[in-house]
């Protein structure tokens, strides 16, 4: 390769950013693969994320193979692995991080304005054809949703691998509620590789130069130029203009795209990467869905090798077989291994759409509303009532997006409602499984405020609520409200003699079964939610979400989770649809009187 180090690009506002440049040393003109964001291109992944980096390469030797992965950087390609297949790699430091002056206002319009001034001094360079593809992980895949609907001329393909879309309901607020994720995510993995830290930051692996710059900044003088991105968040606790100038224009996103999903993504990235294939205006888009860990795939041969064809077809111009890609593919989630599966779209058309009513009585799912009006309490900062199913009598697969509606009450003016689903086994032990992050999820998740229970008629289906969160509408303590719930998309066949079961919660899902650890890029222990915690006392204040949080189920009040039953097979007709129906022995750990329910 041939390497060009902090080439500078300079802004309309007369801000200098830096780029790295990896290229064929063979004269000629070639596509380009890039990535704009925070991470300090220099800053080696070894380096930066041992903990990820080293159970990524013992999992899965693919992964090094073939490079002397000495140009290895967090979330963006190998280049070694790129610039072979005439390709030029380029790595853009955003304003204000790594090697590029500025200031640090994340995915801001004014970055996205900066990506699209990048891309299009990239497509005038003589090494370039004039064909730039973004490719990247999570920072790296969100900024592409953005720039994407600015349109730049030479924008040919995107691939957004795991990469949220929308501002407010994706990462600031879920269902309202706020996240602590990116405030302390800014403080771990941004403020760290601020430009101006100059050789109090770390230092290149290759060139043994600062990746921060070789400017030293003083404390004073960082603070002063970067926002303070948690406090702006605060600031704004409805979906305004600040959300939504962050947030994918999906009219505007025209570009040919492949989205990449994890099913174990829950709750960050892969609603955007579902929303983006359902609602780009885009002809030519792709949706891929995976498991495990946040960043592997993008890095294994597996997903390598989909991302290679892909920007062969669009920037190459190869006729490689891409067109004959399935629209949508999946790795089918069981509990023990995927199974690759292509499909025609998403929701799937075949989706047998199922309503699992919850009981009272006897805290359990079926197919039968519940008869008269019985009401279940719970303290409204605990851990809720389970609602589980009989074991099902035979295999059955769960893939696509779900939804709950509930009706609630609150002693207080408003409440929070966590849900989670979740797998047992016949032994009465939750199945949890490799997150993005987290090594103990559960199979899905869903949260609002009821006062943000407000939907939007004009997007809103039967499978996917969809709330405006333009205003506040606080509750009447004791009034019954209907809440339609938003899950997000999730894929788990579930064994014969295992048990669905939904938990209705007012905090955060907790793993059973202990902690699963810590990463080195994470302020928290892993717990079972990962980073995506919603912890913040001033969110939360206990005299509005402290008091007793009441479910009315029956007589004519409705409560049911909306299944995604897949039938066996692609064209079946019939459902393998399990007989769910109540639960007549007690189950340890969800029994009313270990959850704090109060029954009557």
């Amino acid at each position: 390769m041939r390497i060009d180090w902090n080439v500078p690009i300079t802004m309309d506002d007369g801000v200098v950013l830096r780029a790295d440049v990896f290229a064929p040393t063979k004269p000629g003109r070639y596509p380009v693969i890039m990535s704009y964001g925070p991470y300090a291109k220099g800053l080696a992944f070894q380096e930066g994320y041992p903990s990820a980096w080293n159970r990524m390469a013992e999992k899965h030797p693919d992964v090094t193979a073939g490079s002397s992965n000495l140009y290895q950087s967090w979330e963006v390609v190998d280049p070694e692995k790129w610039v072979p297949h005439d390709y030029v790699c380029v790595r853009v430091d955003s304003r204000g991080c790594g090697c590029s002056e500025g200031v640090v206002d994340p995915w801001s319009p004014r970055e996205a304005k900066d990506f699209h001034d990048c891309i299009e001094w990239a497509a005038a360079q003589p090494w370039s054809n004039g064909k730039i593809g973004l490719s990247g992980i999570s920072y790296y895949a969100t900024n592409q949703w953005q720039v994407a609907g600015l349109q730049p001329p030479h924008l040919a393909a995107i691939c957004t691998w795991e990469g949220f879309a929308d501002f407010y309901r994706d990462l600031c607020y879920h269902g309202g509620i706020l996240c602590t994720f990116a405030k302390n995510w800014y403080d771990m993995q941004v403020k760290t590789v601020q430009y101006g830290l100059g050789p109090r930051g770390a230092k290149s692996r290759v060139t043994g130069e600062p990746v921060c710059g070789v400017a030293e900044l003083s404390d004073a003088e960082l603070a002063r130029n970067r926002r303070d991105f948690g406090g702006d968040i605060a600031a704004h606790p409805l979906n305004d203009d600040w959300h939504k100038t962050r947030s994918a224009a999906w009219d505007k996103v025209t570009v040919p795209l492949l989205s990449a999903a994890n099913w174990g993504g829950q709750p960050l990235h892969p609603r955007g990467n579902f929303e983006g294939f359902m609602r780009a205006a885009s002809e030519n888009k792709w949706l891929e869905v995976h498991g495990i860990e946040h960043w592997t795939h993008f890095y294994t041969d597996y997903g390598r090798e989909l991302q290679l064809k892909f920007f062969d077809h669009f920037l190459h111009g190869k006729d490689n077989g891409w067109r004959d890609q399935p629209r949508v593919f999946l790795q089918v989630r069981h509990v023990d291994r995927f199974v690759p599966r292509g499909e025609s779209e998403w929701p799937l058309a075949r989706t047998q759409w199922t309503k699992l009513h919850l009981d009272p009585a006897a805290l359990t799912l079926g197919r039968e509303p519940a008869g008269r009006e019985t009401k279940v309490s719970f303290d409204a900062l605990g851990d809720g009532v389970t609602f589980l199913s009989a074991p099902f009598p035979q295999e059955a697969e769960i893939t696509g997006p779900m939804a709950a509606r509930l009706v609630v009450s609150s002693s207080t003016t408003d409440a929070d409602l966590f849900l989670v689903v979740r797998v047992f086994s016949p032994d009465m032990k939750e199945v949890t499984f490799q997150g993005a992050i987290d090594p103990h999820a559960p199979v899905a998740q869903g949260w609002l405020r009821a006062s943000h229970r407000k939907l939007d008629k004009t997007l809103s289906t039967p499978w996917r609520p969809y709330h405006t969160h333009d205003e506040e509408q606080p509750l009447s303590p004791g009034e019954a409200v209907a809440l339609d719930i938003e899950i997000w998309p999730t894929s788990i066949v579930v064994p014969a003699g295992h048990r669905l079961a939904l938990t209705v919660r007012g905090k955060d899902y907790v793993y059973p079964g202990g902690s699963g650890g810590r990463l080195s890029n994470f302020k928290n222990e892993l717990t079972g939610c990962g980073p995506f915690l919603h912890d913040d006392p001033d969110d939360r204040p206990a005299d509005v979400y402290g008091g007793t949080t009441t479910l009315h189920i029956g007589g004519g009040k409705e409560a049911w989770l909306l299944v995604p039953f897949i039938p066996a097979a692609a064209g079946d007709t019939t459902a393998a649809e399990p007989a769910v129906t109540a639960v007549t022995s007690p189950v340890e750990g969800v029994r009313p009187r270990d959850a704090g329910v109060k029954p009557r």
